[in-house]
């Protein structure tokens, strides 16, 4: 099997699917990151409900659109970022203050950095949407 980055191509598929105007999308394979990274954007509303199954050959998504991506993507590399630097991130990956939320992992989870800005924990960006 391929070597896939499993969040990058969650995320490809999502805008791929949205700029098509579709209902629902399938993508696989999966992850734990990938279902924590999807209830984040869920969170946002961002997408609707997804189901995991499990097909003993890496699993799939199949999750429910709701059109409001308008871009979303995997951050690689993963930039390291301290609690007081979301701001400067928010400036290369958003469009605009507070539109759209970049996706942290922390030692707490998996959040969006308006959470973890909060919470004042720093991490790793792994995505972004908006």
């Amino acid at each position: 099997m391929p070597s896939t980055n499993i969040l990058s191509n969650l995320f490809v598929t999502l805008y791929n699917s949205e700029s098509r105007r579709k209902r629902s999308c399938i993508v696989l394979p999966t992850s734990k990151l990938a279902i924590e990274v999807l209830k984040t954007l869920q969170k946002y509303e961002y997408v609707g409900e997804f189901e995991h199954i499990d097909d003993k050959r890496g699993g799939k998504f199949k999750i429910e659109l709701l059109a409001k991506i308008n871009k979303c993507g995997a951050i690689s590399p993963r930039f390291k970022v301290k609690s007081g630097e979301y701001y400067k991130w928010e400036h290369v990956y958003l469009p605009a203050y507070y539109k759209g939320i970049l996706v942290v992992t922390t030692n707490h989870g998996v959040m969006s950095h308006h959470d973890a800005s909060n919470k004042r924990i720093g991490g790793f960006l792994i995505g972004y949407a908006y």
